[in-house]
């Protein structure tokens, strides 16, 4: 199991933000999923029909997402999931076909609305802690692009930088693959959000990744409080 753990800063900045974490192991992510295919059209379809009409303005007034969004519009950004439940529900596009890893996190999300990174705990280093960035702090994107954090987000770090920023995404050491055994999810909340909605959370990601992993191991799943 992976030590992580706060920092007084994050607890500090951040008073009342929660750390989701789960970690599972001993799973084939290589082979899709016709399981977890056929739950994430049933996804698409539920939020569909819960959605149907909404405008910007009618998500932006949900509880979680505003919270969100007042998290983001700090930083004058748009909140990600956001744009991914509108193109679901709006454009009436499907969830993306990632691998079974990626799905499970991706599906979980647009239910709960909860910003999720999933990573591959082989391709981090400990220790590994949540914590806030500082001016100069960068992070190599997925797409191999260099981008310089703005002071105060929440971000993840391991010995060797920055693996996660709230506004930025995920670096590109660590991303799940189809080679991905053991993984972690980390659930980042702002504060406002309530504490068993992240469990809830949690248990969703599971859940979805045991349609095609049942006897997966749970290392971990647990919340860091500030």
């Amino acid at each position: 199991m992976i030590n992580i753990h706060g920092t007084l800063e994050w607890s500090a900045t951040h008073p009342g933000a929660i750390i989701g974490l789960l970690e599972m192991d001993g799973i084939d992510n290589s082979l899709a999923s016709a399981h977890l295919n056929q739950c994430k059209r049933d996804v698409e379809a539920r939020l569909r029909m819960k959605y149907a009409g909404f405008t910007r303005q009618d998500f932006l007034a949900l509880p979680i997402m505003k919270t969100y969004d007042q998290y983001y519009n700090h930083f004058d950004k748009t909140y990600h999931v956001l744009l991914q439940v509108e193109s679901i529900v709006i454009k009436n596009k499907n969830l993306p076909d990632v691998s079974p890893l990626v799905d499970s996190v991706f599906t979980a999300e647009v239910e709960t609305l909860v910003l999720t990174a999933g990573h591959d705990i082989d391709n981090l280093v400990e220790p590994v802690m949540i914590d806030v960035s500082h001016y100069g702090d960068e992070i190599t994107q997925l797409n191999g692009q260099i981008k310089t954090i703005r002071p105060g987000d929440m971000v993840m770090r391991d010995r060797e930088g920055l693996a996660c920023s709230i506004l930025y995404g995920q670096d590109n050491r660590s991303p799940i693959t189809p080679q991905t055994r053991h993984v972690l999810y980390v659930a980042y909340a702002p504060p406002g959000v309530p504490v068993g909605h992240i469990e809830t959370h949690l248990q969703q990601v599971e859940q979805y990744v045991r349609l095609f992993a049942p006897l997966a191991g749970l290392e971990q799943r647990r919340l860091l409080t500030t």
